[in-house]
């Protein structure tokens, strides 16, 4: 299998060493020529047998608008196009249609992982149709984690049902942060009777009903900075949450856990708080997000 992968950044890089790790052939195309495979999308194409499978790991939005647009012009009828960006799920729609006026072929995937993806393996949630997921196995085995597949990979439905299994993923991941965070804020209020925050959260990693990747995430964070002094209370939030939020609207289902966690956010960019700063560090911590410093002297 011999994949083509535009996009090296944070979660690309890692993905083409994943990747190559277990014996999958990929060609990476980046604008910075530093960690580029090859100078452009024509090389990249030139690279690739047919017919060929590029994997577009970039922003979502109008860059990831600008990669499909350029594909559709590029390669050729039978060809396979592959978002896993987060993008939302309505885009998929669009890109699946331009693609298709051009016979190429075209699949959702959502991905979870973050920074650690390369080491531990990607959660990964696709949409498309039955022949071209399975032509895509080979590669989403060596992505997603070792043990059984029905545990890291999902076959959500058709074009966009990956990325609305992300999107809603990603509001769940927002309130677990979010509870984590305030529990976190809770009791570094009473140092007066909590003589160590960090260990009473280290404790709870092993037997308690609220252990999980992400407290073992917030455990290292406190490890490193247990007063989260060098991080400013301020968290961005990249969409999946508010698409939720809206879809949930629109639907007539009641996420009032997801929409509080969203509008925490909101709240972050006005008024720094302890429990901010945890969210921020998580969101470090699992994706390399990057973080405000807080102000020297805080």
């Amino acid at each position: 299998m011999h994949l083509g992968l535009i996009g090296l950044g944070k979660m690309g890089a890692n993905m083409r060493a994943r990747l190559r790790e277990h014996g999958i052939d990929v060609t990476g195309y980046d604008r910075n020529p530093a960690v580029s495979d090859v100078a452009d999308l024509a090389a990249l194409k030139a690279a690739l047998p047919a017919p060929r499978a590029v994997w577009v790991m970039v922003p979502a939005g109008e860059i990831t608008d600008s990669v499909v647009t350029e594909l559709a012009d590029l390669l050729d009828e039978g060809d396979l196009v592959i978002d896993g960006g987060n993008s939302r799920f309505t885009e998929d729609f669009a890109h699946a249609e331009v693609l298709a006026a051009r016979g190429i072929r075209f699949i959702d995937a959502g991905v979870s992982g973050g920074v650690w993806g390369e080491e531990y393996g990607y959660g990964l949630m696709v949409g498309g149709a039955d022949d071209d997921i399975a032509e895509l196995m080979p590669v989403f085995d060596a992505l997603r984690p070792e043990g059984p597949r029905e545990e890291g990979f999902v076959h959500v439905g058709p074009v966009g049902a990956g990325h609305y299994a992300k999107m809603v993923h990603n509001g769940i991941e927002y309130a677990l942060m979010q509870a984590y965070a305030e529990g976190y804020e809770l009791l570094a209020k009473r140092t007066d009777l909590i003589s160590d925050v960090p260990a009473t959260f280290k404790a709870w990693q092993r037997g308690t009903v609220v252990r999980s990747w992400l407290l073992e995430l917030l455990v290292d964070a406190l490890e490193k900075d247990p007063q989260m002094d060098d991080i400013e209370g301020y968290v961005e939030d990249s969409g999946e949450g508010r698409w939720t939020v809206e879809e949930a609207i629109a639907n007539a289902v009641p996420v009032p856990t997801i929409s509080a966690s969203i509008f925490a956010r909101f709240v972050s960019r006005q008024d720094d708080s302890p429990a901010m700063r945890a969210v921020a560090a998580l969101r470090n911590e699992f994706g390399g997000h990057s973080v405000k410093k807080a102000p020297a002297g805080e």
